[in-house]
């Protein structure tokens, strides 16, 4: 129940999370060791955790209570933001339960119940209860159906809420999707469901509102008339990693474009909300994505490649094939670029070119919304060739800020015009360093604020084209074998010979501009 004393515009006080049990599954898994339980200890370090808050780990581990807290110890130690401090990580050990068992293990899970009960009675968490799916997507339906036998997610078996939280991809295809949305609204409301994206959980993607909305400066100019294209790039500078399992039959196009990427043009091409409530913002996201349209040629609007050895950093780093567990005749693509278009009058005949590939020159995700040239320069040929376009560069990560270029006159006696930069950087103007994605939609979970948080309407539309119903990521439908060791940065591409630094380049810029049908 919220505070009927406190008003929720004063900003004075910040929101603090009520008494509550975050059960989390996966608790062994990479994010969780190094995103989720650093996060939840930066959380209670900020004062935003009370201290009756309690965390309960699940895992097929024959460990005790004891063994969990210390895998959280580890984690927070190693990659926690904030400063460690003794007094608050107690406060965080008093509370830590540990569960062990499989997934369809009964017992395991009513014993669950009976600790999460326990936990009521001696921490005050009211029945207050969040559900942390970080596990593989083929175990959501077994992991939220034990949550229903076992009477855990029922909120009128006792007092306070529960809320479930998955993570990403959220279906395959759009009969898997839909499939899942199913299971959960048979479960839960649709408002206890939080699928997390993190990017939308990064100040920088929250900024682009602001940006966008709080200033008349760019809004007059955020439009067909003025914007030549958009492109939407994430690089990352590592490969798979331990992933394999995961990664590979999902690739780029399921594991970044349908999730983040897509994410990010609808918060781009949206109309400005009514309000920053979560059913208007989704909203305005919704007609966004309903509005986007795939190209007609795949062929042409799409590329696609895979990793080879090489060297980065001075360092030989493994190729593709030869990372664990990846089979030889693998089609699953590390490199993804489509170029999207969005039908609608404030966008039509804009291109949208969104990329994202592992194993790249630099780890770096940004929107650059590049302007049209000047239809006129006065000046020669000569004085104006090293100035280009325009652009608004928004830095998600890692250097978060935003960048504009524009043209501007070099000191001296001819009248030479060249780029140049103003920038914003985050960590130089504020005094407070930016939280972690996980810190913020952690927070959101607890206090039950979903602004941050796709729909399920928003996750069927991305698989689901209104025109042609081969879903926005109909690239995947084009998965054939890839051949031929090809590219300077170590890169395979598609068996028609194209390279994939050119054909990247080419839709990042193939004539800019494409005007409607």
């Amino acid at each position: 129940m919220s505070n009927p004393l406190r008003d929720p515009r004063d900003r004075r006080i910040p929101r603090v999370a009520e008494p509550s049990v975050l059960v989390m599954f996966g608790v062994t898994g990479d994010l969780a060791q190094k995103k989720l339980l650093p996060a939840i200890y930066d959380l209670a370090n900020r004062g935003l955790l009370p201290p009756g808050f309690s965390l309960v780990g699940f895992a097929r581990r024959d460990w005790d209570d004891q063994d969990f807290a210390n895998l959280t110890y580890d984690a927070v130690r190693a990659h926690a933001r904030t400063k460690f401090r003794e007094e608050v990580w107690q406060q965080v050990r008093e509370g830590i339960r540990f569960c062990p068992g499989s997934f369809s293990d009964d017992d395991a899970f009513d014993h669950m119940a009976e600790t999460v009960l326990r936990l009521d009675a001696e921490r005050g968490t009211g029945g207050n209860r969040a559900f942390y799916l970080s596990i593989p997507p083929g175990q959501f339906p077994i992991v939220v159906k034990q949550l229903q036998r076992s009477g855990l997610s029922d909120e009128t078996a006792s007092p306070g809420w529960r809320r479930v939280v998955i993570e990403k991809p959220f279906g395959h295809d759009l009969a898997s999707a839909r499939e899942l949305n199913d299971l959960l609204g048979s479960v839960f409301p649709p408002y206890s469901v939080f699928r997390i994206d993190h990017y939308l959980g990064k100040e920088t993607v929250q900024n682009l509102l602001a940006l966008r909305f709080a200033n008349t400066l760019f809004e007059p100019i955020w439009n067909r008339g003025y914007v030549d294209h958009v492109q939407i790039t994430m690089s990352e500078d590592i490969g798979i990693g331990s992933r394999a399992g995961y990664y590979d039959g999902i690739g780029a196009a399921r594991d970044v474009i349908q999730n983040h990427l897509l994410q990010l043009l609808a918060l781009t091409a949206m109309e400005e909300p009514v309000s920053f409530s979560s059913d208007a913002l989704r909203a305005e996201k919704r007609k966004a994505l309903s509005a986007v349209q795939i190209p007609d040629d795949l062929t042409e609007g799409t590329a696609r490649g895979q990793y080879t050895a090489g060297w980065q950093g001075g360092i030989p780093v493994r190729g593709f094939f030869e990372e664990e567990a990846i089979p030889p005749d693998s089609v699953t693509e590390t490199y993804a670029a489509i170029r999207l278009s969005v039908d609608t009058r404030r966008w039509a005949g804009v291109p949208f070119y969104l990329r994202t590939g592992k194993r790249l020159a630099t780890r770096m995700t940004e929107i650059a919304v590049i302007f049209q040239r000047a239809p006129h320069l006065p000046f020669l040929a000569t004085d104006a060739r090293e100035l280009g376009e325009n652009a608004l560069v928004i830095r998600v990560q890692p250097d978060e800020g935003i960048t504009l270029r524009f043209g501007s006159k070099v000191p001296g006696s001819a009248m030479e015009v060249r780029d140049v930069n103003m920038d914003f950087a985050y960590g130089e103007s504020f005094t407070e360093s930016s939280p972690e994605a996980y810190e913020r939609l952690l927070l959101d979970v607890l206090i039950g604020d979903p602004p941050l948080f796709p729909g399920h309407e928003e996750v069927e539309l991305v698989l689901a084209d209104s025109r042609s119903n081969r879903g926005i990521l109909g690239l995947r439908g084009t998965a054939r074998p890839l051949s031929g060791r090809i590219g300077r940065t170590g890169q395979r591409g598609r068996p028609d010979g194209a390279r994939w630094p050119v054909v990247a380049a080419a839709l990042a810029l193939r004539g800019s501009r494409c005007e409607p049908n």
